[in-house]
């Protein structure tokens, strides 16, 4: 019983000085490349799609409004992660989607990780969530992003809101005839 006990401590304190020998440290430049290379030509899907969305200033446009209500909590509001707290914190980091590791994929390559999503990042999948349309959208604005931080930060970390385009509705809330505020939708408003 004695031998048994103190082959456990001796198994449990070898353990403890393995893992306190540990130290998780960023990959290096040769991880990175070989991860690249897995990546960019094994387990991304879509190389050979074509986007059937042309580059216009219109889908552009269109994708940066996709991107700006799915993509800016992790990626900022121009891609390049301004203003995003925990991008650098993250485990890989969250990528400048300016980079050329980003910028080597090909579009289609780039409609799949938005689609599926990449492990083991934390690029979520949007599938279900986005149309193909939008995600192709997406991918023209990925490719004609602005200059790092010419857009802000996002709101949601801020604090500041986000204010829609005036029009004709601009103050949803009317005023009755006593002055109290109503909402659209109330009779007499």
């Amino acid at each position: 019983m004695n031998q048994v006990s103190r082959s456990c401590k001796l198994a449990s304190v070898s353990l403890l000085l393995l893992v306190a020998g540990c130290q998780v440290s960023p990959p290096g430049r040769l991880e990175r490349a070989v991860a690249r290379q897995v990546k960019q030509r094994i387990t991304v899907g879509g190389k050979r799609d074509a986007n059937p969305l042309p580059a216009t200033p219109e889908n552009i446009r269109a994708g940066q409004e996709a991107f700006s209500h799915y993509c800016i909590v992790c990626h900022g509001l121009d891609g390049q992660d301004t203003g995003v707290p925990f991008a650098e914190a993250m485990s890989p980091p969250v990528p400048l989607l300016s980079s050329p590791e980003v910028q080597g994929y090909t579009d289609g390559q780039l409609k799949w990780i938005i689609a599926n999503g990449l492990y083991p990042s934390g690029m979520p999948a949007s599938r279900g969530i986005l149309n193909d349309e939008e995600m192709w959208a997406i991918v023209d604005y990925i490719r004609h992003l602005p200059p790092k931080g010419s857009l802000g930060e996002p709101a949601v970390y801020t604090g500041t809101p986000e204010r829609p385009p005036a029009d004709d509705r601009e103050d949803r809330a009317r005023k009755s005839k006593n002055g109290h505020a109503k909402r659209p939708n109330q009779p007499g408003s």
